[in-house]
């Protein structure tokens, strides 16, 4: 019988609800009485490029998963979720505050703005209390609103549930979508007559793509998922016939690549990309035959990365062949490997991608780390209107703009004191026509507050950008919130968050530290921040807040942290670099045991996974250097700060074991006595909770562990 076996789970529950108030160890923060899990040790290891590996708790990954039914497991899960529940008892009223005053700053009865698609416009709502929104449409020559999908409805009776896709046919007669009940992202695609309101029997499971209508309304192609959540196949499914009948048109045979089919903007064009995280190839054929004979734009070569769209004759080409910023190109359809550059890749400018319409097109890009829109024409190469946005920083880029024949240009646009604007950029006056203006309707004053836009040296020399936000009556030196990711080239964008001024108006200031790995000052900032170059994703989140400390804005103690997925590998890193910095620590669903996931091919991520990490199996230099900053790997015995972690047991991204086997190694190692608590969703997967108020109430939970910590009353 393990230890975890030996713990009264029922009598630690009990606690959280019964202990006197005397418990609670004042000088700790956290009621010292209850005794967290512990883990049993057994003995494991491996050996690679004749380096051996000990892994003590490799026993919580269930062998038979992703069925996960070993008790032992689910009893340390248990375990945790008990002893988080326990702790967090005392914090109930902060988290019910918490929550009640993020609910408050959302309009409950919300709409988004509809936009016109054929002889419809097209629109989603949700009801006040409603967890999911509804999803609507009304003729554009005049009539009634029409309900065409029930999310409340759909999501009745499941503990998760979230909407994939959603496609309507070009006819307007068939909706087809997909969804997901477990989290584990599997979806399942149906299709709803709209004329009739009745579902067909159409079913297709293991889906995770769009779903896109061919053949006049006759096909869906989409890409189905295999038993490791891999996109490798394409298939065309014939309305009303058997699944087991769809046609495969497109097989992906490399190991680690993923699929997906889209349609060009003209809706003429059958468009498969597929690739990794550095490499593309595209694949085309006609709308109208989506079983047809598929033309490769330009053969697979690695490193090069490249989308395409169609107009007329023309392919249209963005790609990093020539410039590491990115080109836009041109080729004709009958030779599409044929590219001729439109714009030229710049070292100032970032090019990050383009929508083509009838009569224009649209790129945007970065300048400065801002966000660019452009508006460029087919007849006029050297014509080229900037969309001009009111703030020194900001988030901007296009809307939901599905027809070939726009006339005005769908934007989304916010700040961080900015609430989410849509506009329509008209383009014959370059009018920019406010649609709607996110409503906080338990009010909202951007005069109470100052963002800044910095930048602190990093130890290399790099300057890192931070962006920064608090309340003008904060004194300098109060706790700080220091937030990133630094992954895959995802820039944070500064944009409105209702949540964070829940932090904010409590005094603590809010800071997104652009380090490398995202691609805010460009590819070359992403590119500094992967494979070999990794740690300086690491090094530049530790510079940056010890940056902020020398700068008067916080003090040592006084920051905490947050990141989600290779955001919460970040958390594990800096702890293990610079633990003292920080005063409290949030990782979401943390990729955190990165060496044994980047060995194990059979996990779903992990070859496509390879171009961003290493691949640890075939280069003793990608093993060593993973297993230098793995954060599983590197935990020593040291004091850590409070800490917080998610998990979600079906998270087919970041598997429940990763964050699990972290803090089991965690209690083991750490010399200090801060709270280490691991809360992991037994129903849900990555993202967590689904329902906006059920995702809201885990927000609460992880502000108020954050004040909790920080020590910081209203």
């Amino acid at each position: 019988m393990t230890p975890i076996r030996t713990l009264a789970l029922a009598a630690i529950a009990a606690l959280a609800t019964s202990l006197p108030a005397a418990a609670q160890d004042t000088d700790l923060n956290y009621d010292t009485s209850i005794e967290p899990p512990r883990a049993e040790q057994r003995e494991h290891s491996y050996t690679h490029h004749g380096i051996t590996v000990s892994d003590p708790y490799a026993w919580l990954r269930d062998e038979s998963y992703p069925t996960i039914d070993d008790e032992d497991v689910l009893d340390y899960v248990r375990a945790e979720n008990a002893y988080f529940e326990a702790q967090m008892a005392g914090q109930q009223d902060l988290v019910e505050e918490l929550f009640t005053e993020m609910r408050a700053r959302i309009k409950e009865d919300d709409a988004s703005v509809p936009q016109r698609d054929g002889e419809y416009e097209y629109w989603s709502e949700f009801e006040t209390g409603g967890q999911y929104r509804k999803y609507y449409r009304r003729p554009v020559a005049g009539g009634e609103a029409e309900l065409i999908l029930d999310g409340p409805a759909l999501a009745e009776g499941q503990e998760y549930f979230r909407l994939g896709a959603f496609s309507i046919s070009e006819n307007g007669r068939y909706l087809a979508y997909t969804t997901d009940t477990t989290g584990g992202e599997f979806f399942t695609g149906y299709i709803k007559d709209l004329q009739t309101g009745e579902l067909l029997e159409d079913r297709i499971a293991d889906v995770n793509t769009d779903l896109i209508w061919a053949a006049g309304d006759s096909v869906l192609v989409y890409g189905k998922a295999n038993e490791n959540w891999r996109v490798d196949r394409i298939f065309a499914h014939t309305i009303g016939q058997p699944a087991d009948s769809d046609v495969e048109i497109y097989h992906e045979e490399t190991l680690g690549y993923t699929a997906s089919p889209a349609m060009s903007a003209n809706r003429e064009w059958l468009i498969i990309s597929t690739g990794d995280n550095e490499t593309s190839e595209v694949l085309f054929t006609r709308l109208d035959d989506p079983t047809g004979e598929l033309t490769v734009v330009k053969p697979r070569e690695v490193g090069v990365e490249y989308s395409v769209d169609f107009r007329e004759d023309t392919i249209y080409i963005w790609a990093n062949d020539t410039h590491v910023n990115f080109r836009l190109a041109t080729a004709p359809v009958s030779d599409p490997s044929n590219w001729t550059t439109l714009i030229e890749g710049s070292d100032e400018f970032y090019l990050t991608g383009f929508d083509l319409f009838r009569d224009f097109y649209v790129t945007e890009g970065r300048l400065n780390g801002l966000d660019q829109v452009q508006l460029r024409y087919y007849d006029d190469p050297a014509r080229v209107e900037t969309i001009a946005f009111p703030e020194a920083t900001y988030s901007a880029g296009t809307g939901n703009n599905p027809e070939w024949a726009q006339d005005r240009i769908r934007l989304s646009y916010e700040s961080m004191i900015t609430p989410d604007t849509v506009y329509d950029y008209h383009v014959a006056s370059g009018e920019l026509e406010t649609l709607k203006v996110q409503e906080i309707p338990s009010g909202f004053d951007p005069s109470l507050y100052t963002v800044e836009r910095v930048e602190v040296r990093a130890r290399d020399g790099a300057m890192v950008p931070v962006s920064i936000v608090y309340r003008k009556d904060r004194p300098m030196g109060g706790p700080l919130h220091l937030y990133a990711y630094g992954a895959y080239g995802y820039a944070v964008p500064p944009g409105f968050s209702t949540s964070r001024f829940s932090l904010i108006d409590r005094g603590v200031a809010y800071a997104i530290a652009h380090i490398r790995g995202g691609d805010d000052l460009g590819r070359n900032w992403y590119l500094q921040g992967k494979m070999a170059e990794r740690t300086n994703t690491f090094n530049d989140f530790v510079d940056v807040g010890r940056g902020l400390v020398e700068m008067g804005y916080t003090a040592e103690g006084q920051v905490s942290a947050s990141g989600g997925s290779a955001g919460g590998e970040l958390m594990g890193a800096v702890i293990n670099q610079d633990p003292k910095l920080f005063g409290a620590v949030v990782a979401s669903v943390p990729f955190v045991d990165v060496l044994n996931t980047m060995l194990d091919d059979s996990l779903p991520l992990t070859p496509g996974e390879w171009p961003e990490w290493g691949n640890p199996i075939e280069s003793k230099a990608a093993f060593t250097h993973i297993l230098s900053y793995s954060p599983y790997d590197q935990v020593t015995r040291q004091d850590y700060p409070p800490m917080l972690v998610t998990a979600g047991l079906n998270d087919p991204r970041v598997t429940y074991w990763e964050p699990a086997k972290w803090v089991a190694k965690l209690r083991e190692y750490k010399t200090d006595d801060s709270i280490l608590l691991l809360k992991t969703n037994m129903g849900a997967g990555h993202g967590g909770k689904s329902g906006r108020f059920e995702g809201l109430r885990e927000t609460a939970e992880e502000v108020a562990f954050i004040l909790w910590q920080l020590g910081v009353t209203d």
